[in-house]
Order: C-alpha cells, then sequence, then structure tokens
C-alpha cells in the first residue's frame, strides 16, 4: 500500500470536502435569515403539519448537503490519487502518514454517524408530519357547519396539533405518531399510552398540560370559564380500553367520536364562538 499516495489524495480531498460542507452549511443558513416572510402573511393560516414540513425541508437540505460532500470526497481523492498528491507530502515520515490517515478516518466516522443521523431523524419527522396531515384531512371533513378547524396552535404550553372550535364546543386534538404494526393496539391507562404487541409506553402528560393551557387562556379570552376536550390521535392502530375519562384516544377513522363527546356544558354561545375563532384566527396567522 503507497501510503504516501493514499494520504495526499485523501488529504486534498478532505480540505476540498470541508470546504464544500461550509459553504453549503454557511448559504443554508444565509438564505434562511434574508428569506423573505410570506406575502399577505395576515391572512395566511398555519396548515396541518407546517413546522413539521419546515423541519422535513431543512432535514432534507441538511442530507443533500452531506450527500454532496461524500460524493466531492470521492471525486476529488480520486482525480488527487491519479495526478500523484502524494508528491505533496514526499519527505515525511511515515508515522505522520498514519497519523493524517487516523484522523481523517476519524472525520470520516463523524460525518458518516451526521448523516445517518440524519437519515434517521427525517424519517420520523417524516411520519410525524403524514399522521398529522391525515387527521387534519379527516377533522375538515368531520367538523359541522359551523366549527372551524385551526392548525399548529400555540400555547404558552407548546403548540396543540389542531383545534376544533364550535357551538357544540372545543377540541384540541394532538397526535402521537408511531409506525404502525400488523393488529397492533393502543391502550390509555392513566396518563400512558401503551402499544400492543411491542408494550412500549408513551406518556401523555405533555399533551394533556397543552389542552389544559388551551383552557386557561381561552378562559381568559372570555372572561369565563370554558371546556376544552383534549382528544389524541393514533394513526394507523386499533384502539382499546380507556381508563382516563379525561382524554379520548382515537385512530384517523375513529375521529367522527368526537362530535358524540359532549355534554350540555360544553356548548358555547355565538358571539362566545365568534371571539374564540377570532382568537385562533389571530394566533395562527401572521409571519412563520
Amino acid at each position: 500500500m503507497d501510503i504516501e499516495a493514499i494520504s495526499g489524495a485523501a488529504a486534498v480531498a478532505l480540505a476540498c470536502t470541508i470546504v464544500f460542507l461550509l459553504i453549503g452549511r454557511s448559504w443554508q443558513a444565509f438564505a434562511r435569515s434574508i428569506g423573505p416572510g410570506p406575502k399577505f402573511s395576515d391572512s395566511i393560516m398555519h396548515e396541518a403539519a407546517q413546522h413539521l414540513r419546515d423541519e422535513l425541508q431543512k432535514l432534507s437540505s441538511q442530507q443533500s448537503t452531506y450527500l454532496g460532500g461524500g460524493l466531492a470526497f470521492v471525486l476529488v481523492f480520486g482525480v488527487a490519487y491519479t495526478f500523484r498528491a502524494q508528491e505533496l507530502f514526499s519527505g515525511y515520515p511515515v508515522w505522520q502518514m498514519y497519523v493524517l490517515l487516523g484522523l481523517l478516518a476519524v472525520a470520516a466516522l463523524l460525518a458518516t454517524w451526521r448523516l445517518v443521523a440524519t437519515v434517521v431523524a427525517r424519517g420520523r419527522i417524516r411520519l410525524q408530519h403524514d399522521a398529522n396531515v391525515a387527521v387534519g384531512h379527516q377533522l375538515r371533513q368531520i367538523a359541522p357547519g359551523t366549527s372551524r378547524v385551526y392548525h399548529e396552535v400555540p400555547t404558552s404550553a407548546g403548540i396543540v396539533d389542531h383545534v376544533v372550535v364550535g357551538s357544540s364546543g372545543i377540541y384540541a386534538v394532538n397526535v402521537v405518531a408511531r409506525r404502525p404494526s400488523r393488529n397492533g393496539t393502543v391502550e390509555l391507562s392513566e396518563n400512558d399510552l401503551i402499544f400492543a404487541p411491542s408494550g412500549r409506553t408513551v406518556s401523555i402528560v405533555d399533551v394533556a398540560a397543552k389542552a389544559s393551557r388551551l383552557e386557561r387562556e381561552l378562559g381568559k379570552t372570555l372572561g369565563q370559564r370554558i371546556r376544552v376536550r383534549s382528544v389524541i390521535a393514533v394513526p394507523g392502530w386499533q384502539v382499546g380500553a380507556q381508563t382516563n375519562n379525561e382524554q379520548l384516544v382515537v385512530n384517523e377513522r375513529m375521529l367522527g367520536m368526537i362530535k358524540g363527546w359532549k355534554d350540555r356544558g360544553d356548548h358555547l354561545l355565538n358571539e362566545d364562538v365568534d371571539t374564540i375563532q377570532a382568537e385562533l384566527t389571530s394566533r395562527c396567522s401572521g409571519s412563520r
């Protein structure tokens, strides 16, 4: 093995790749910082899974940059090796060449780990995005004529994925996305979702907190106590037993059940509905 030839070509290729990645990442950051906001932002409402779509675009851009960096390294290495880049290191001790190769190997492992992490994160966000879009579309189909569906509603406790508002009540619908399995079921036990047959559990404390916070904030807007019912949508899973009466677990095909989950205390006057809808419209519009 010609250690000088390999080390010289690899050093040149690594230097070029680092420059390529620095330019690529810097340009992405610069483009985001100077990118204009949406036109007519006051009239543009949040879309279903909007923040997940934005995150997907960011991860896709990062993935492309890292893959491009890998391709640049291979191409430059081939050219440098062909044109005898080892002459740059002629006369250096052999041990220095091995040290350089070791550093290159570490850099390659770090770059590979970063690429793999980006690919895995992109797959996870893609699942969450598709689950949110599916639930958002179903909610628009089942909402009664006087009800409205809002997406990506911000609260001081986090973002509520979907909110349905109408004279029959207010529903905060949050999505828990897990990759469906054959004959997979989900059950609600106190403050945990239990997925079978794997037995994996997911806490719903944060979901309940967001619905509770939305209830308090909208109550302050009206100047009176109101109720916001918390719904957890788990697309692709069969729903089993539920032991928490404060939460309703459904899949995307069962969302119509929320229309029957109410009592007389949930009903709102038309003027209250108008006030709440105006508040949510304000929260879900503007620059993103």
